[in-house]
C-alpha cells in the first residue's frame, strides 16, 4: 500500500506541483486549499505525512499542526513538513515547538521534498537488501530495468540524474545502485565517488553502464569503485544476473545506524547579505534556514542543530555560536573580502573555515561539503573508537563474570563442605558429650555425699559446661538444618506464630511482667517452620535482654513501609548496644554481652540472618546504649 500525503497549500500552483511530484515518485497524495478542507480531510483517513504551509486564507498552518498533534492514539504523531515562503526564524520555532519533523523554505526544491517525504514516510519493515537504485537519464532503460528487477523479486526506484540519484541513496539505503556513466549534471563516476565518501554507502554494490560496449572510462569508473561495468546493450535480463551475483557475494549490508552524508543536510546562514551565498547552497539540494542576526540564530539553535552554520564574519558571532554549538558542527564564515586579520580572528573564535563573499558559489559549496565530510568522519571515527571501547568492556566484564561465577562456584562447594563438616562435627560430639554428662551424673549420685565443697564446684562447673555445649551444639545444627532444608512458601501469618511463641516465654517465667504489643495484619508468603525459627530467636533475645527492668519491659512486633519495601521489626527496652558494633551481631559466635551478663551462644541471630536472605530478604538492626534496640527484616 502506497503512503498517504496530505498537501495543504492555498497556492494553486505549489498544490499541484508537489502534487504531480509525489504521484511521479509513487506516494499518493491529496491536495488542499483551505484549513478547513484539510480538517475534513484528517477527520476522514489517516495520513502517514502532511506537508502544511504555514500561512493560508482562512487560518494559520502551525495551528492545524497543533491540532495534528493534539489528536489521540498514532495520528498524533503524524510526520510533519512545513512550508513558509521566507522562513523567517519566529515561523520556523512556532513549527518546531508545536512539533514540526521538518522545515521547508519557499522556493524549495522539488526533488529535495520529495526526498524528504521518502524519509520521512519510509516503511521500516520492507527488507533494505530487495530495494534496487537504477540513476539513468533514458525513460526506455530506466522502465525496462524495473520490469525486469520487479520480475526478479527485486524493489526498483528510479531516479534520472545523478543529484537526484544521490538524494533517493540517502532516503532509501539502496541494496545496490545501477548507474549510467553518462548523466545530465553530475556523471556517473562523480556519483559513485559521493557514495563512496559516505560511510553509509560504503559498501553498497555498484554496477555502471556505459554508452558502448567498450568505453575508455572503464578505467576510471573502477577507480571511482564500481563493482562492474556493463555496456548499454546488455540486456536487462542479463544485468539483473549480474545484480543477483552481487547481493550474493557483499557481506556487507546497509548501514542503519550511519547517517548517510548524502541525506538532505541543514544549514543555518545567519547574516543579512549572504543571498548568493543562499541560492548556491539550496542549488546544491541544501535546506537552508536563515536567521538575520546572530541574536535570531541562538533563538533557533535552541530548538534544531545544523549540520553547518554559515555565518557573516564577526568574532563575536562566531564565539556565540560556537559556544552554542559544539563540535563536530561546522562553522563557515563569510567575509567581505580578502581579510587575513578577520578570518585569523574568526578561526580563533570557533570557526572551522573561513571563505570571501567573492568566492565563486560551487567553491563555497565545496568548502561546506568539506567540512560535512570532515564531520561525518569525526562522527565514524568517534562510532568506531566506542565500538572499540564497548566490545572491550564487555570482553573485560565477561571475563569478570567468569572470575566471579568460578569463585562463587569454589565458594559454594567450601560452604557446602564447611556445612557438611559442621553438621557431622555437632552430630558426632553428641555421644562423648552424653557420656560426659552421664559421668558426672554417677558421680554425683554415687559419691556425692563423700564429695567437699571443692568437689562439689568442680561437678557444677562439668555440669554446666556440658549444658553450654549442649545448647553450643544444638544450635549449631540449627544453622546448618535452616541452611539444607528447603524453603515450602505459603502464606504465613507472623503476628499469630509470634502470639503463640509470647504465650511459651510467659508460661516459662510466670513471674515476669511485660507489656507485648503484637500488630494484626503481619501476613506474608514464606516457609512457616524457619520463620518461626526467626521469631523465636528475636522474641527470645528481647525477652531475655529485657529480664533484669524491674518494671516497665515493653516489646512490640509491627511492620511499616519504607521506602516502597515492606518492613517487620521486632523491638524491646532492654540495655541495647553500640551501633558500631551492629554487623558482628549477625555472625556466628559473635556476642557483644558477656556469658555472665546474659546467657547465649551467639548463633541465634547468624540463624536470622542466614533464613532471612535464602527468602531472598535482608536483616538489619537499630539501636544505641540503654535505649532499647530494634531488628528490622524485610522478605523478598
Amino acid at each position: 500500500m502506497k503512503p498517504r500525503v496530505l498537501v495543504v497549500d492555498d497556492s494553486l500552483t505549489v498544490r499541484m506541483d508537489l502534487l504531480e511530484a509525489l504521484e511521479a515518485a509513487g506516494l499518493d497524495a491529496v491536495g488542499c486549499g483551505t484549513i478547513a478542507d484539510a480538517r475534513a480531510a484528517l477527520a476522514k483517513e489517516r495520513f502517514d505525512l502532511a506537508i502544511l504551509d504555514v500561512r493560508l486564507g482562512d487560518g494559520d498552518g502551525v495551528e492545524l499542526l497543533g491540532e495534528i498533534r493534539a489528536q489521540e492514539g498514532p495520528a498524533a504523531r503524524t510526520p510533519v513538513m512545513m512550508l513558509s515562503s521566507e522562513a523567517e526564524v519566529k515561523d520556523r520555532i512556532r513549527g518546531l515547538e508545536r512539533g514540526a519533523d521538518e522545515y521547508a523554505a519557499k522556493p524549495y526544491a522539488v526533488s529535495w521534498v520529495i526526498a524528504r517525504a521518502r524519509e520521512l514516510t519510509q516503511r521500516r519493515a520492507e527488507d533494505p537488501r530487495s530495494v534496487i537504485l537504477v540513476i539513468d537519464d533514458s525513460v526506455s532503460f530506466r522502465e525496462a530495468m524495473r520490469e525486469a528487477l520487479e520480475a526478479a523479486g527485486y524493489r526498483a526506484v528510479l531516479a534520472a540524474t545523478g543529484e537526484d540519484g544521490l538524494r533517493e541513496a540517502a532516503a532509501i539505503r539502496p541494496a545496490l545502485v545501477i548507474c549510467d556513466g553518462e548523466l545530465p549534471g553530475i556523471d556517473g563516476a562523480t556519483v559513485v565517488r559521493r557514495l563512496r565518501l559516505d560511510a553509509a554507502h560504503r559498501h553498497t554494490p555498484v554496477i555502471m553502464i556505459s554508452g558502448s560496449d567498450i568505453d575508455a572510462g572503464e578505467i576510471g569508473a573502477f577507480e571511482a569503485g564500481v563493482d562492474a561495468y556493463l555496456g548499454k546493450k546488455t540486456p536487462p535480463v542479463e544485468i539483473v544476473a549480474r545484480v543477483a551475483a552481487l547481493l550474493g557475494s557483499n557481506r556487507e549490508a546497509p548501514v542503519a545506524s550511519v547517517r548517510s552524508a548524502l541525506a538532505t543536510q541543514k544549514v543555518l546562514v545567519v547574516g543579512k547579505d549572504l543571498d548568493a551565498t543562499i541560492a548556491a547552497l539550496r542549488r546544491d539540494a541544501f535546506d537552508v534556514a536563515r536567521a538575520a542576526s546572530a541574536e535570531d540564530a541562538l533563538l533557533l539553535l535552541e530548538h534544531f542543530v545544523p549540520a553547518c552554520t554559515v555565518v557573516e564574519a564577526s568574532v563575536a558571532s562566531c564565539r556565540a555560536i560556537r559556544a552554542a554549538v559544539r563540535r563536530p558542527n561546522a562553522i563557515v564564515a563569510v567575509t567581505a573580502d580578502e581579510d587575513s586579520t578577520l578570518a585569523v580572528e574568526c578561526l580563533g573564535a570557533g570557526a572551522d573555515e573561513v571563505v570571501s563573499r567573492g568566492t565563486a558559489g560551487a567553491l563555497l559549496v565545496a568548502r561546506v561539503r568539506a567540512q560535512l565530510r570532515r564531520k561525518q568522519a569525526e562522527e565514524e571515527a568517534t562510532r568506531e573508537r566506542d565500538a572499540r571501547v564497548s566490545a572491550a568492556l564487555a570482553e573485560a566484564r565477561a571475563a569478570h563474570l567468569a572470575e566471579v561465577e568460578k569463585k562463587n562456584a569454589e565458594l559454594e562447594v567450601a560452604n557446602e563442605e564447611l556445612e557438611a563438616f559442621s553438621y557431622t562435627v555437632s552430630h558426632d560430639l553428641r555421644a562423648p558429650l552424653r557420656a560426659i554428662q552421664g559421668f558426672a551424673r554417677a558421680l554425683e549420685e554415687d559419691e556425692g555425699d563423700r564429695l567437699g565443697e571443692d568437689g562439689k564446684g568442680h561437678l557444677a562447673r562439668i555440669h554446666g559446661a556440658a549444658k553450654r555445649m549442649n545448647e553450643l551444639i544444638e544450635d549449631l545444627l540449627g544453622l546448618a538444618r535452616v541452611t539444607r532444608a528447603e524453603i515450602v512458601r505459603r502464606e504465613v501469618d507472623l503476628g499469630e506464630i509470634a502470639r503463640a511463641i509470647v504465650s511459651d516465654l510467659r508460661a516459662r517465667s510466670p513471674e515476669r511482667t511485660a507489656e507485648v504489643v503484637i500488630a494484626d495484619g503481619l501476613v506474608v508468603q514464606g516457609d512457616s517452620g524457619l520463620l518461626r525459627a526467626v521469631l523465636e530467636n528475636l522474641l527470645g533475645n528481647a525477652w531475655k535482654f529485657t529480664a533484669k527492668k524491674t518494671d516497665g519491659v515493653r516489646i512490640e512486633v509491627g511492620a511499616i513501609v519504607r521506602d516502597g519495601e515492606r518492613a517487620f521489626f521486632v523491638a524491646d527496652n532492654g540495655p541495647g548496644f553500640d551501633m558500631a558494633h551492629a554487623e558482628r551481631l549477625f555472625r556466628p559466635f559473635q556476642r557483644l554481652h558477656s556469658p555472665k551478663e546474659f546467657e547465649g551462644t551467639g548463633i541465634g541471630l547468624a540463624t536470622v540472618r542466614r533464613i532471612v536472605v535464602r527468602h531472598g530478604g535482608r536483616v538489619w538492626a537499630e539501636s544505641a546504649p540503654g535505649e532499647g534496640a530494634k531488628f528490622w527484616l524485610s522478605l523478598g
